[in-house]
């Protein structure tokens, strides 16, 4: 599909969300969104490491590792450039990120896949773990490729735990943000970290849990054999809930009092009204575990710099629309949705 026509489908196909036909329920949504083969055309990515934190006397310094496609040189820094930010134990590879890019890149964008710390396989190259709080890191990657590659327009996206981290950078930048800096985007953002864990324990949702924690412990259980002096593996004994992990890991070994302090510093929403960028949000009112609490939402809606969208169904970074064969409309409403909105701001 050229640009021109990727953008008339946006047009025709961007509107109020209507969920497809037998996939109404948001925990269908959600668990269809993540297994669904995606097409991919993207070409071979670049792979570059990105220096988020320096070295200290202690320890190595930190890097992410970025999958990147850059359209031909004579038009590189011109076009827009979107930052994808995967959501809790994804990647660059996600499905979310894999459907983002190739739409992204057939509208005329360069494309950057980026991996938070430790993921994507590359738990050797930082001495730390990730977490949600962890949002320089984003501007770390922007504002290396911002001078590496000369871009002018850029354009963060993030999908529940990165549409957090992106929301809250936009948020700590306020109208300092590099001119550079387009607009943000959000989908399904974990923007209030508390009351999501929280939901997450909840009975209903304990599949989902169960199977975040087996891949977080899992990957704990790797940054103790690679630095076996820094962490200790009996932490990692009888964690029940991602709120425990948090308390017990996470906000040990990354400078927080406990889990109401990491869940209260980490989140967006402390910092939501002082986002100064045009910036898109999208949340689903049928999301099994990520919420945004009446006072966060206030919030948004009181930004003009802020445009929230809530629908009644689309469960979490799914938002799966009927597709329609005619048009070559693949149903993915957030992904069309969000390319609108970002080339309307490049």
């Amino acid at each position: 599909m050229t640009p021109t026509a990727e953008i008339e489908s946006i047009e025709s196909h961007a509107a109020e969300f209507q969920p497809r036909r037998f996939i109404i329920n948001g925990h269908l949504q959600t668990i269809m969104g993540n297994y669904l083969p995606r097409f991919n055309s993207l070409p071979a990515p670049e792979a570059t490491l990105v220096e988020v934190s320096p070295a200290t006397a202690s320890q190595i310094a930190s890097q992410v590792l970025c999958h990147c496609h850059w359209q031909p040189e004579d038009i590189r820094s011109s076009r827009p450039t979107a930052i994808i930010v995967h959501g809790l134990e994804g990647s660059s590879d996600s499905q979310y990120v894999v459907g983002n890019s190739n739409k992204l890149w057939r509208a005329g964008c360069n494309i950057i896949r980026m991996n938070m710390r430790n993921c994507g396989g590359t738990e050797a190259l930082t001495p730390t773990l990730y977490h949600s709080g962890l949002s320089n890191d984003v501007l770390a990657v922007m504002n290396f490729f911002v001078a590496q590659r000369g871009l002018r327009s850029v354009s963060l996206i993030g999908y529940s735990m990165g549409g957090n981290l992106v929301l809250k950078l936009a948020g700590e930048l306020g109208s300092d943000a590099p001119s550079e800096l387009h607009s943000v985007i959000g989908v399904s953002p974990a923007l209030d970290l508390g009351p999501s864990a929280d939901a997450l324990h909840r009975k209903q949702n304990r599949l989902y849990e169960l199977k975040f924690l087996r891949a977080l412990l899992s990957r704990y259980r790797r940054k103790v054999a690679l630095f076996p002096h820094v962490y200790d593996p009996n932490l990692a004994i009888g964690v029940r809930s991602l709120r425990e992990l948090d308390d017990r890991i996470t906000a040990l070994y990354s400078g927080f009092a406990g889990a109401e302090d990491y869940y209260y510093r980490a989140a967006a929403a402390r910092v939501i009204d002082q986002i100064a960028v045009p910036t898109l949000i999208l949340h689903a009112l049928d999301d099994p575990f990520v919420r945004i609490t009446d006072e966060s939402c206030s919030r948004l809606e009181a930004n003009p710099n802020i445009r929230l969208i809530t629908t009644h169904h689309g469960g979490h970074c799914a938002f799966l629309a009927q597709p329609d064969a005619d048009t070559g409309y693949d149903g993915y409403w957030a992904e069309h949705t969000l390319l609108r909105f970002l080339l309307a701001n490049a």
